[in-house]
């Protein structure tokens, strides 16, 4: 498992932002009547069969409205939930789905294979599967007994 540096001061200031923009929205911005507040894709990472995976929920985003990118060694999902714009205005009673813009940067251990990375979206959840290269795989060294 790749060993990922700890950052207190950048989660809680995540967190502070989020807690600000809820409170401003909360006020009733006009404009944002639809906008449940700023939203994040809840993401799942782990290790299988020599791969590292990363699932996303991204309910009603259209996979095309998605994008993935790789750079400097970071792998960035960004996108959109669309608001459904058949019903009108005044006739919701409740919004709570958070729509809008979202973007997630994930930084890659170094034992990826960038080149094969894969990405598939089926049910509302993005799959990528982040391969790793082949000297980082686990290998079994045989022990010789001297005489």
């Amino acid at each position: 498992m790749a060993i990922v540096r700890f950052e207190p001061f950048r989660e809680l200031q995540d967190r502070m932002n989020r807690l600000f923009h809820e409170s401003y929205r909360a006020q009733g911005a006009e404009d944002d009547w639809a906008l449940g507040g700023t939203w994040a894709p809840a993401v799942d990472i782990y290790e299988q069969d020599n791969n590292i995976v990363l699932k996303a929920e991204l309910p009603g985003v259209d996979p095309k409205d998605v994008d993935i990118r790789l750079e400097n060694n970071t792998l960035t999902l960004s996108g959109e939930r669309k608001f459904d714009n058949e019903v009108k205005k005044e006739n919701y009673h409740r919004v709570e789905r958070a729509y809008g813009a979202f973007t997630r940067s994930f930084t890659l251990p170094t034992v990826v294979d960038q080149g094969s990375i894969k990405a598939e979206f089926k049910d509302g959840v993005l799959r990528v599967t982040l391969p790793k290269r082949e000297e980082a795989k686990p290998k079994q060294i045989q022990i010789s007994v001297a005489k």
